[in-house]
């Protein structure tokens, strides 16, 4: 219980302070940039040494890449019939498909599995999201703003620069071993500012001012989000007969709020800003209520 009132504490708390511009208006950027070159690598070096190879490692890459591939299929061919304009497009392809599997899906699912789920939040985030916004989601962005070329050493260059994806290959080096208390005890403060700071982070950049013509969009993506996804992620299970934690982890990071970086990154772009960001912002709300309802489901 403790643990979903820090949830909405520091929600809550970044609400306010940019409400009341007790904050610049970079301090977001500034406090997720601090996640990623700090927290999550930590969190990363921490965790993934604990995973003991096997098939349940593979479990969350599986479904992250085919949830991730069906809702982009669903929401272009969505698009085309309802005749979407290229900007609400390319902004559902980046805010409707990727999850939020670091920022919400660590405080998330930890309070509902405990510190045993971390790895495999770990692997799903790393080797299913990341990758999908680094390789997909550039794609996606270039294209329908038109404003750039893609090409595949620009790719590589993202991901292979990336801080907790070099955490990533630095922390399989280190599978099986046992860190000193020193590097145990670095490690373990770093990777607790995870939660607060990237959750406050998430509270300065909420949005919910919506016009409604909007509207029919930004419900099409949250229906596809936070519904649509995490059923497909339970056919999966059903079908491979998976149930174990690893598959329940990877349920409920499909169903976790829409990607706050895709966000950001749709807007860099100029795909349509506004409703990105209220995607985001009526998301990350609403998925605390539906990834509670799928957790019960498991």
């Amino acid at each position: 219980m403790e643990n979903f009132f820090l949830i909405f504490l520091t929600i809550f708390i970044g609400y306010c302070f940019n409400k009341f511009n007790i904050f610049p208006s970079e301090s977001a950027a500034i406090l997720n940039k601090f996640v990623i070159f700090i927290s999550l690598p930590a969190l990363i070096l921490l965790q993934i040494p604990k995973l003991t190879l096997s098939f349940d490692v593979l479990i969350p890459i599986i479904i992250s890449w085919s949830v991730i591939i069906a809702s982009a299929l669903i929401i272009y061919f969505v698009s085309k019939l309802l005749n979407f304009s290229k900007e609400i497009t390319g902004a559902l392809m980046l805010v409707a498909v990727l999850t939020n599997s670091s920022f919400f899906g660590i405080p998330v699912i930890e309070a509902f599995y405990g510190e045993d789920a971390l790895p495999y939040i770990m692997v799903y985030d790393q080797l299913g999201t990341f990758l999908a916004l680094a390789t997909y989601g550039t794609f996606i962005a270039a294209y329908y703003s038109a404003k750039s070329k893609i090409t595949i050493s620009m790719i590589a260059y993202k991901i292979l620069t990336f801080p907790p994806f070099i955490a990533l290959i630095l922390s399989l080096f280190f599978m099986g071993v046992t860190f000193s208390s020193i590097v145990n005890s670095i490690l373990t403060s770093l990777s607790a500012t995870v939660v607060p700071i990237a959750l406050i982070a998430v509270g300065l950049q909420l949005q919910f001012k919506l016009p409604k013509n909007d509207l029919q969009p930004l419900s099409i993506a949250l229906l596809i989000k936070l519904i649509i996804a995490p059923i497909m992620a339970l056919f999966i299970c059903a079908i491979f007969s998976w149930d174990n934690l690893a598959s329940k982890v990877s349920v409920l990071e499909a169903a976790m709020a829409p990607m706050i970086t895709a966000g950001a990154m749709a807007s860099a772009a100029g795909l349509a800003p506004r409703l990105s960001s209220a995607i985001i912002g009526y998301g990350a709300i609403i998925s605390f209520v539906t990834s509670y309802i799928f957790y019960l489901i498991l």
